[in-house]
């Protein structure tokens, strides 16, 4: 009778030890299984995260170089001046393959003609009140109404982050380019009964000013309606292209700042270096800002690493509890395999039994894994994510308190600073909760079958090869005298 045979009617015979067995090896697969496919979700996970997370890399005045040529300067009215860079290197940059998409950014400030502009003073909104308007005087250099010019609203921060909303017709886009299509607030257009199509007018701030007439294709809503600043309302900003603003201030062709989005957020050093070199200027500084993207890949590798854990943990358990099992096994099966080896049987025969027998039990505990292993997955890795994703909005809301320093934006006049440490920080968190993976996505797949019977192979084979010893180092007569 061959071994495979004795295996078999060992297994039927013994139907409680095997039925055991067989309870034992599939707990084991089942958390080896589960441990499979939370990791290959995770990892699906992290690159799905390098693409959608939207890395960005800015480039800005720099302040210190302006100061420091402010000082220097032998005029006797010192201003401030920003400097620009051509449009055609900033398409250069965002020509490369690791850039997704880029938005430029040009500010000016005017002042409203066919219209009234919002004013704030003391928490009362009013319209006009000296602000500018018709018949309302104005500031020589600053206007009631600021012209935020870029290539696309719907890729500004205002917009992705919800603060603003397109509410009637359509963004402004990079087809807009050297025209004067505008985008205004809804409160600005509700108040002089402006809508979709119409036309309005807007001065410069020069002392020999200037009238545009804007087109309105679009009205957006800003969630904040107020500021305490006198003058400074929300729904006095006007979007439009990022031609329009540099030509008022004198600069066409050129711009201020522009931001790069990138397709995959893991190449952010070596794009940040290239976009240098193509800018190559002291003038700006290149800056990048990967916290949406370090906040939502930290829980997939913390979740990866947790799943790498319990697949190497129950393993070695596994390995362990299984070749004691089998120790135990062969401790009482010591006649039968003294018979055996008397009779002539080969002991690798024997092991192979052993292995066989295994083997069998493995099987059968692969169908129950494969049953019960992607609900086990699903839950734990679930679970897991939900509890990481706590953990880092914990640890940012903490990092992102008061005290923080602003970066340099262009999206003020005069490419002033855009809120402090603690605005960045809860615009980077808000953006990062929105594209938080919510689940993972986990599943079976032929790979995860083809590891987890890999890994059921490995741990029987140094089960059986743990017990095996007992049996290679002893003759037949040993053991029947032992029995």
């Amino acid at each position: 009778m061959n071994y495979l045979k004795r295996a078999r009617l060992y297994l039927t015979h013994k139907e409680g030890q095997s039925l055991l067995m067989l309870l034992i090896m599939s707990a084991i697969l089942v958390f080896v299984l589960s441990g499979i496919i939370i990791q290959n979700a995770a990892i699906m996970a992290t690159n799905n995260v390098t693409k959608s997370a939207g890395s960005t890399i800015t480039v800005s005045a720099n302040r210190n170089k302006m100061f420091s040529q402010m000082r220097s300067s032998s005029a006797k009215t010192k201003t401030l001046k920003t400097p620009t860079v051509a449009n055609t290197k900033i398409a250069k940059a965002g020509k490369l393959s690791t850039v997704a998409y880029y938005n430029i950014t040009n500010t000016a400030s005017v002042n409203a003609s066919s219209f009234d502009a919002i004013s704030t003073s003391t928490g009362t909104s009013s319209m006009g009140g000296g602000m500018g308007g018709p018949g309302g005087g104005t500031n020589a250099s600053s206007g009631d109404i600021s012209l935020s010019g870029v290539s696309s609203t719907a890729h500004t921060t205002t917009f992705t982050s919800g603060e603003a909303k397109l509410v009637s017709g359509r963004n402004i886009t990079a087809s807009d380019a050297n025209t004067k299509n505008v985008v205004i607030e809804k409160e600005l257009a509700s108040d002089n009964s402006i809508k979709v199509g119409d036309t309005i007018t807007v001065k410069t701030t020069a002392t020999n000013a200037t009238k545009i007439k804007l087109k309105v294709v679009g009205i957006y809503k800003a969630k904040s309606s107020s500021t305490t600043m006198p003058g400074s309302d929300p729904s006095n900003t006007i979007y439009t292209s990022y031609t329009l603003p540099a030509s008022i201030s004198g600069t066409a062709g050129k711009s201020s700042s522009v931001t790069y989005t990138l397709e995959d957020s893991s190449k952010e050093k070596a794009t940040t270096k290239q976009i240098k070199n193509i800018i190559d200027s002291s003038s700006f500084s290149v800056s990048s800002n990967n916290e949406s993207y370090q906040q939502l890949l930290q829980p997939m590798k913390n979740v990866q690493s947790f799943a790498k854990k319990i697949v190497w943990l129950v393993a070695i358990a596994g390995t362990i509890i299984l070749g004691l099992i089998i120790i135990l096994s062969v401790r009482n099966r010591q006649r039968e395999i003294g018979v055996l080896v008397s009779l002539g049987e080969s002991k690798l025969h024997i092991v192979g039994q052993l292995f066989t027998e295994m083997f069998m039990i493995l099987v059968g505990a692969m169908v129950v894994a494969l049953l019960l292993g992607s609900f086990v997955g699903n839950k734990v890795g679930n679970q897991l994510l939900s509890q990481q994703q706590t953990t880092s909005v914990s640890s940012t809301s903490a990092s992102g308190a008061p005290g923080g320093g602003g970066a340099p934006s262009g999206n003020m006049p005069g490419g002033g600073m855009h809120g402090g440490g603690m605005m960045n920080s809860q615009t980077t968190t808000s953006a990062a909760n929105k594209k938080a993976l919510k689940t993972l996505n986990t599943s079976i797949t032929p790979s995860s079958v083809i590891k987890l019977g890999g890994m059921g192979l490995v741990i029987i084979a140094l089960a059986v090869c743990l017990s095996a010893v007992s049996i290679l180092r002893l003759r037949p007569k040993d053991i029947l005298i032992g029995e």
